[in-house]
């Protein structure tokens, strides 16, 4: 049996893979797992506590194999991160930890040389060649790049409507839904932790309001950037890009404008790459 994790700061999607039959046994969530901010000890307590339980016995001696994509997943914390699942499934022969970039990646392309990004809170992409990536351009965060992402969008949001460059009326409905004001947005921003994902909830309002043209031209103005400052410079205009989050599912239309308009070919574009990562690793040879 194969066991894959796609893993976020939030959230944790496990699949238990039958390989056999390609049947999926079990499908678990959890909290997320991610080693920047939690400790081993934390990490191994959610994973005995919230995931075990739901394995029977018998599927914890037969996990053979597993892949683990995550957030915060870098370098230096890989090994930790494979000794401790070790540890709790001493029977699998196989352990490896992964960026979920690497398994965004894997899951748009398959196992076909190709582009893939990240398009949620915030960005990330790379050139894929079938199994590893190539070349990575840094996505330097929001406040320096993230071109695309829905953090990068909050902030093109409030920028547009209190610099009066949007309707009045995009700006009475953002208080109003928000209760938002100069000054508790400063405070959000800049004085509290995560102004992340505070921007990136504003996302929901730009996806409810793209019927105004001028917020449907910032989305995608917002894309056209992400292209122009990121996927270009793989210079690798003969594959196509495939995306995976939240931004790059529910802007969808808004994403495949934006690329036509560079001259850029959309693959696959789901929310979550837990479904690819599934047919990825079922047709692994």
């Amino acid at each position: 049996m194969i066991l894959i994790a796609d893993s976020g700061s939030t959230k944790t999607d496990w699949i238990l893979l039958q390989t056999k039959s390609d049947t999926i046994l079990s499908n678990i969530k959890t909290q997320g797992i991610n080693p920047v901010f939690l400790s081993r000890d934390r990490i191994r307590a959610v994973i005995c506590e919230e995931l075990i339980p739901h394995l029977s016995a018998d599927s914890l001696q037969s996990v053979s194999e597993i892949y683990f994509y995550g957030a915060g997943c870098r370098e230096e914390f890989v090994p930790s991160m494979e000794s401790l699942l070790r540890e709790i499934f001493p029977h699998a022969g196989e352990v490896s930890v992964n960026s979920d970039m690497l398994g965004a990646a894997r899951s748009v392309c398959g196992h076909k040389e190709g582009l893939a990004c990240i398009l949620g809170t915030g960005m990330n992409s790379c050139l894929f060649d079938g199994n590893h990536m190539t070349k990575n351009v840094p996505s330097l965060g929001f406040i320096l790049g993230d071109e695309g992402s829905g953090a990068v969008m909050g902030k093109l949001l409030l920028n547009n409507v209190y610099k009066g460059f949007f309707k009045e009326q995009v700006k009475e409905e953002l208080e109003r839904t928000y209760q938002l004001s100069i000054s508790t947005i400063i405070q959000r921003v800049y004085r509290e932790p995560m102004p992340s994902r505070f921007l990136a909830s504003l996302a929901l309002f730009v996806h409810d309001h793209l019927n105004d043209d001028q917020v449907k031209q910032m989305v995608i103005d917002n894309f056209r950037s992400f292209f122009q400052k990121n996927i270009i410079l793989y210079h690798r205009p003969d594959l196509e890009v495939g995306a995976v989050g939240s931004v790059a599912f529910y802007f969808k239309e808004q994403l495949i404008e934006a690329a036509q308009l560079e001259g850029i070919r959309m693959g696959r574009m789901m929310k979550s790459p837990i479904n690819g990562l599934i047919e990825y690793h079922s047709h692994k040879t």
